[in-house]
């Protein structure tokens, strides 16, 4: 099943080679592994809609999005919402314990 609200656009027939646009709302979320296709899509898209470029995304649907560039690395996390949903059902002061194993997905170009 497709999202109506995410677009990809394969850049020289490349594995990784794409660029990702998100739009949700007025919102968007453009991301790619070579920084000059970000900046064409967004030259592009501002030649036909007025745009306000916020830099670097912090968040974006509640989740906040991390970056260690020196590594390549890029991560969400979701502690805000978490902490909201204690602070809801009244369990700040509950012992908190992490997953018991470490979940994660790296993609590379091996």
């Amino acid at each position: 099943m497709e999202d109506p609200y995410v677009y990809l656009k394969r850049v020289n027939n490349e594995i990784f080679g794409l660029v990702i646009l998100i739009l949700y709302v007025d919102d968007i979320l453009i991301a790619a592994k070579d920084q000059s296709e970000v900046e064409k899509l967004k030259a592009h898209l501002s030649a036909e809609f007025s745009m306000k470029d916020l830099c670097p995304a912090k968040n974006i649907l509640g989740m906040e999005i991390h970056r260690d560039v020196k590594d390549g690395k890029l991560w969400l996390t979701q502690e805000k919402y978490a902490r909201k949903v204690l602070e809801r059902f009244n369990m700040l002061d509950t012992k908190l314990v992490g997953p018991l194993w470490r979940i994660t997905s790296n993609i590379n170009s091996q």
